[in-house]
């Protein structure tokens, strides 16, 4: 298998007052919108949190690698299982991503002429190393990181050999944290 996602649905969503990744976005749920994209791009998904919460959605699960250290819990704990060459982290709370973006970053990684650890997007309003691709390679440095504290995600994918996307839009990034930026995307 060269391709693999995951969706990171860990965080305690302490903006939005109860668990985003369970708002309901049409006949579904936010996280099975966000798996569905990325299944479609890279033919399977799991969900990276505490099974006990989302086992019931008959999405694979996995633990964070570690409680309270953030999306680089997740992506440690995703690396640490997968087979995949390239793997597809996306946070839960990004409504607007969609299968055909997700596919072009793993297509960049997979005709990038470099060797390359991650492929991020960037955009006028910064890099989004949660909808990135990280080839299992770069799990090392990961765990370097977690075990040594070092839980930014910005400084993680800059300290790895990342090739940024011009992503264009950054709209398409959109998260939502609080009720108030839901607000349109039920």
């Amino acid at each position: 298998m060269r391709r693999a996602a995951y969706v990171l649905v860990g965080g305690r969503s302490s903006r939005m007052g109860f668990d985003k990744a369970l708002l309901p976005r049409g006949s579904e749920t936010l996280v099975e919108h966000i798996a569905r994209q990325a299944l479609a791009a890279a033919g399977s998904v799991t969900l990276v949190g505490a099974p006990q919460r989302y086992a019931y959605l008959g999405y694979p699960t996995l633990a964070d690698a570690a409680t309270d250290r953030g999306p680089l819990a997740g992506i440690v704990a995703a690396l640490s299982v997968s087979a995949a060459d390239w793997n597809l982290i996306v946070a839960c709370d990004m409504p607007n991503v969609s299968a055909e973006l997700l596919e072009s970053l793993f297509v960049t990684a997979e005709t990038a002429s470099l060797e390359v650890d991650c492929v991020a997007p960037e955009h006028d309003s910064g890099t989004e190393p949660l909808c990135a691709v990280y080839h299992r390679r770069a799990l090392p440095m990961l765990r370097a990181a977690l075990d040594g504290n070092r839980l930014k995600m910005q400084a993680v994918v800059r300290n790895l050999n990342t090739l940024f996307w011009r992503a264009g839009d950054p709209r398409r990034f959109r998260n939502v944290n609080t009720p108030e930026e839901w607000v349109g995307h039920e």
